[in-house]
């Protein structure tokens, strides 16, 4: 950990653009992680699914079933998702912005900008695995789903993170000292 914290340091001697272009870096890399989980953790969670609950027709208004997704399908995805989620933001917050904002006011703004999300992508998911399903079957379907909503996602979060995950005044002020 040394050795990042001195390519922090390194990186925010630089100019602002360079700590963001080094921030992104390691957003990248926190965001492959998620990615990982995010595309492969639903097969695993269907696992011990009957066929029968994973294409459970289902319709919750905005949220509904199609010929190649169910209920157990649907619980997969978006479970893989907030697990997801909820490993990039305590990874991003320390590691990617070396932030020690409040969790308890950044917390639920992430929240609440997550569940918007996941509801965009519960929503997206099934549409999109219903139109893969005739050309590449079913799990591929599930895992290009599940790549094109994280995609998405990690478009989105990078500017809402680097917002809400803020250096300390004193971390600003010791960072203008190194230069």
């Amino acid at each position: 950990m040394a050795k990042l914290n001195d390519i922090d340091k390194a990186a925010a001697g630089k100019g602002k653009g360079i700590e963001t272009l080094w921030q992104f870096v390691k957003f990248i890399v926190v965001s492959l992680g998620a990615f990982v989980i995010q595309t492969f953790l639903p097969l695993l969670i269907k696992l011990p699914m009957t066929d029968a609950f994973l294409h459970q027709s289902f319709d919750w208004g905005l949220f509904k079933s199609t010929a190649e997704t169910g209920l157990g399908i649907f619980i997969a995805a978006n479970v893989s998702n907030i697990i997801a989620q909820i490993v990039s933001f305590f990874i991003n917050r320390e590691k990617t912005f070396n932030s020690s904002a409040n969790i308890a006011v950044t917390l639920p703004i992430y929240i609440v900008f997550t569940i918007a999300l996941i509801c965009f992508s519960a929503w997206l998911s099934p549409t999109l695995i219903n139109f893969f399903t005739g050309y590449v079957g079913e799990n591929a379907a599930i895992s290009i789903s599940g790549a094109v909503c994280g995609a998405i996602q990690f478009f989105l979060y990078f500017p809402v993170d680097k917002l809400l995950f803020h250096k300390k005044k004193e971390a600003k002020e010791e960072a203008k000292e190194t230069k």
